[in-house]
């Protein structure tokens, strides 16, 4: 039974309980974090702390933890479940109130929670092989770049990839990619890797950063810039990014093939050069 941290015990995920009335079941009114750890080492701490802050800050919810505790609480939390590599999850919210009411409550006392399951990466099959994705209106909110646990979009989007036996939702508003209901969204043209700029239509990515610096490192050309969904369309090769999915390609988008339909060169470059740091540098933090 893996172990969790809620508000300051340490207990079993099956025996934590939460007040009905916290802000983050009846209003999704919180900020979360999913961490990456390598060989028992979380990867790149400081970034997601940075990340949770700038969401917690916009939200008017207080920090309830200096970087330092955070560290000691993830540090615990990896130590009391037997998984080398896991995956993180982190929830502040407002916490509960003595009532159902939308205003803030007058005294916050944050909720905070943090869970540990083993990471999962992608198999052998869905490399060579690529995955299906399908397309949809972006139509969540205009502050994507918080991550907060209000997901319900996300969730109707993220299904229709499901139903359609798919992997991963291409989002697009007002005909230019966003990301993924899940995910960031990488297109390759003509040899050059394209990313969609990071704004508050999208979530500032973690794993969207590190491939950006692999590519540059590896004399990659690439571009951050809009991308127009007809680009989408007519890209050489797509990809999935993030923690648990790490590279992995897109080779069918809305029943059509991207490219040959198969996985392209230069995703089995970025596979190849994301393990290779993975072991080097994420296993080390």
């Amino acid at each position: 039974m893996s172990l969790c941290h809620l508000n300051g015990d340490y207990l079993p995920l099956a025996e934590a309980r939460l007040s009905p009335l916290d802000r983050g079941f009846l209003f999704g009114d919180g900020a979360y974090e999913v961490i990456p750890v390598y060989s028992r080492q979380p990867f790149r701490l400081a970034g997601h702390l940075a990340r949770l802050e700038n969401t917690l800050k916009a939200i008017r919810l207080p920090n309830p933890h200096t970087a330092a505790v955070w560290t000691n609480i993830v540090a615990r939390v990896i130590a009391g479940n037997p998984w080398e590599d896991q995956s993180i999850y982190l929830q502040v919210t407002r916490g509960a109130d003595s009532m159902r009411r939308h205003a803030f409550p007058a005294t916050i006392r944050p909720t905070v929670f943090l869970m540990s399951e083993a990471l999962v990466t992608p198999d052998r099959t869905q490399l060579d092989n690529g995955v299906g994705a399908v397309s949809a209106n972006d139509y969540r909110w205009l502050r994507c770049d918080l991550k907060t646990v209000s997901l319900l979009a996300n969730c109707l989007l993220r299904q229709e990839a499901v139903d359609a036996g798919c992997a991963e939702t291409l989002l697009f508003r007002d005909g230019f990619l966003t990301e993924g209901a899940a995910s960031s969204i990488f297109a390759v043209s003509s040899g050059i890797l394209l990313a969609p700029p990071q704004n508050h239509l999208t979530l500032p990515g973690i794993t969207y950063d590190i491939i950006l610096e692999l590519a540059a490192s590896h004399g990659v050309p690439h571009e951050v810039r809009a991308i127009s969904e007809s680009e989408v369309r007519a890209a050489d090769e797509l990809w999935i990014s993030s923690s648990t999915k790490e590279v992995l390609p897109i080779t069918s988008l809305d029943g059509q093939p991207v490219g040959t339909g198969r996985p392209g060169p230069l995703a089995h470059c970025m596979h190849d050069w994301y393990q290779e740091f993975k072991d080097t540098v994420m296993r080390h933090a």
